[in-house]
C-alpha cells in the first residue's frame, strides 16, 4: 500500500497551488486527478482576476464583494482574500505570467459588473489557461508526483480523522488504497448537475459529503449571464469592459441582471476595442466554431446558466474542513477552491473573485497541511486496507442488471435541477427531492463490464456523488 504525507485531489489552480505550497513547506505531496496535465487549462473562462491595482487598499474591493454576496458573506474572509490579490498577481508574474498591460507598464484593468471601479485584470480570455500552465510548470520544477490514472472513490475516515483515500486505477481496473496523513480536496465545482458530469462533477464535495461532512453554502448557485443560448458555452465577463455591449433584441442597452431575470438579450462585440481584440481572439474563434457566428458582423444570443458553484465543505482560514459551527476539525482533511465554502461569496459571486479564491485558499490549505504533517505520525493502516472491499462492492452493484443508464440518469438529474430554476418554494423543493430520491433508489447501470479504462463506470461513480450533492442543494437553508 502506498503512503504519502499529503494527497491533493484535483487538477485546477486550487489543487496545483495547494501542492506547491505543501511542497514548499517541506513535504512531497501526491496529486491525483483522472484527466492529466493540462486538463484544467480548458476550463471555461468566466472572468479574469480581481485586484485593487489602482487603489490605496482593498477596502472597496471587499465592500463590493460583500454587496454582491449579501448578508451571508463572511466579511472577514472577504477582507482576507481581497487583501491578498496584489501579492497573488505579483507571485504569478514572478513565475512568468504575461498579463495584458496598459501604457506605463501597469497591468491593464477593466470594468466589470458589480465592481465600483476598474479592477479586472488578467490575460484576456486566456487567464485561467495561462495561470494553470504557470502553476503546472512550478509543480514540475518541484518534482511533485502526479497520477492521472487514478479516480478517487472515497475517503477513509476514522472517528472524524482522515486516514487515506480509496482509488480506482483506470489503467489496470484495480481498486486500491493510499494511506495519507492529510488529504486536500480541490476539484472542480458541481455545476455539471445542471448540464452533464463533464462540465463539473463536484468530485471533492461529493467525497466530503460521503465521508460525513456537512456541506455549507449549497443553496447558493450563482448564475453566469454570458452563456450562448442553446449551448453550454460561457463567455468571459471581461468582454463587457472591453467594448462589448449587452442589449435587448430591440437594441436597448441593458445590464447583466436583465439576462439573469430571464429576458432575451444579445451580446454585441462589433465595437470591441481594437487593443482588446487580440486578447479575446480565442473567444472569437470559439464562437465561430461552436455557434457559427462572426462577432464582427453578428450579435450573440445569450441566456444565463450555472457555470460555477460556491458551496462545499466548510473551512477555516487555514483550509481545514470543520464541523460543530467551525469549532471542530475533521483532522487531516482540507478543502480549497470549488470544493470548499470559505464564505467569501455569500449568495452572489463578484467577477474575478473565483480565481482569486482558488489561489489564496489553495495556498492556505497546502501551507498549513505541509506544516501539520511534519510532526504527525501515520495511523494504523488496517482501516485503510479494509475500506477497499466496500468500494469493490459498490462497483459490482453498478455493473448489475438493474438501474437506469448513465445517460438517462444524467439527463433526468439536470432536468430536475433546471426545473427548479433557483426556486426555494417549499412545494417545488419537495417535488424535486422526491424525484431525486426516486432516481437514487432506481440506481445506475453500467453496460460496459470491463474494469480497464471504463469511462462509463467513472461517469456512473461521479453521478452517484452528484445526486447526493443535488439532494444537499435542495435540503440546504439559504
Amino acid at each position: 500500500m502506498e503512503s504519502w504525507d499529503i494527497v491533493v485531489i484535483g487538477s485546477g489552480p486550487a489543487a496545483l497551488r495547494a501542492a506547491i505550497a505543501s511542497a514548499d513547506a517541506g513535504t512531497i505531496p501526491l496529486v491525483i486527478d483522472s484527466s492529466g496535465v493540462g486538463s484544467a487549462s480548458g476550463t471555461a473562462p468566466l472572468s479574469g482576476l480581481a485586484a485593487s491595482i489602482d487603489e490605496i487598499d482593498s477596502t472597496a474591493h471587499r465592500n463590493d464583494t460583500v454587496t454582491a454576496g449579501g448578508e451571508s458573506t463572511n466579511k472577514v474572509a472577504a477582507a482576507r482574500f481581497c487583501g491578498e490579490a496584489i501579492s497573488v498577481i505579483a507571485e504569478l508574474e514572478r513565475w512568468g505570467l504575461v498579463l495584458r498591460r496598459r501604457e506605463g507598464g501597469l497591468p491593464h484593468t477593466s470594468e466589470a459588473p458589480g465592481h465600483s471601479r476598474a479592477r479586472l485584470t488578467g490575460c484576456g480570455d486566456s487567464t485561467a489557461r495561462e495561470v494553470t500552465r504557470i502553476l503546472e510548470e512550478q509543480a514540475i520544477k518541484r518534482n511533485i508526483p502526479r497520477r492521472s490514472d487514478l479516480v478517487p472513490l472515497s475517503l477513509v475516515m476514522d472517528n472524524q480523522q482522515v486516514r487515506g483515500v480509496v482509488v480506482l486505477d483506470l489503467l489496470t481496473g484495480g481498486i486500491s488504497s493510499i494511506q495519507s496523513k492529510a488529504v486536500i480536496l480541490a476539484t472542480e465545482g458541481h455545476q455539471g448537475i445542471w448540464s452533464s458530469p463533464s462540465n463539473g462533477a463536484g468530485i471533492g464535495s461529493a467525497l466530503a459529503i460521503s465521508a460525513g461532512v456537512g456541506l455549507s453554502g449549497m443553496a447558493n448557485s450563482p448564475r453566469h449571464p454570458l452563456t450562448i443560448r442553446g449551448t453550454d458555452m460561457h463567455l468571459p465577463l471581461d468582454l463587457l469592459g472591453a467594448g462589448g455591449r449587452l442589449r435587448k433584441e430591440s437594441g436597448e442597452d441593458v445590464e447583466p441582471e436583465t439576462i439573469l431575470n430571464g429576458e432575451g438579450c444579445v451580446l454585441d462585440l462589433r465595437s470591441l476595442d481594437a487593443t482588446a481584440s487580440p486578447w479575446f481572439a480565442q473567444t472569437t474563434r470559439r464562437v465561430r466554431e461552436r455557434a457559427g457566428l462572426d462577432v464582427t458582423t453578428e450579435v450573440i444570443p445569450l441566456m444565463s446558466s450555472v457555470a460555477a458553484t460556491t458551496g462545499g465543505a466548510p473551512v477555516d482560514e487555514s483550509g481545514r474542513v470543520t464541523f460543530e459551527d467551525g469549532n471542530m476539525w475533521f483532522t487531516g482533511l482540507y478543502a480549497a477552491g470549488r470544493s470548499a465554502n470559505t464564505g467569501m461569496h455569500g449568495s452572489g459571486m463578484l467577477p474575478g473573485n473565483q480565481l482569486l479564491e482558488d489561489l489564496v485558499s489553495g495556498n492556505s490549505a497546502g501551507e498549513h497541511a505541509g506544516d501539520w504533517v511534519s510532526d504527525t505520525p501515520f495511523a494504523a493502516s488496517s482501516l485503510v486496507e479494509g475500506a477497499i472491499q466496500s468500494e469493490r462492492d459498490r462497483v459490482t452493484s453498478l455493473m448489475g442488471t438493474t438501474g437506469e443508464s448513465v445517460g438517462r440518469v444524467s439527463t433526468t438529474m439536470s432536468s430536475i435541477m433546471k426545473n427548479l430554476n433557483g426556486s426555494r418554494d417549499e412545494k417545488t423543493l419537495e417535488a424535486a427531492a422526491t424525484s431525486l430520491a426516486g432516481l437514487r433508489d432506481t440506481g445506475i447501470r453500467v453496460t460496459d463490464h470491463s474494469m480497464v479504462m471504463n469511462t462509463e463506470l467513472v461517469t456512473a461513480i461521479y453521478l452517484e456523488g452528484m445526486i447526493a450533492l443535488a439532494e444537499a442543494i435542495i435540503s440546504s437553508e439559504e
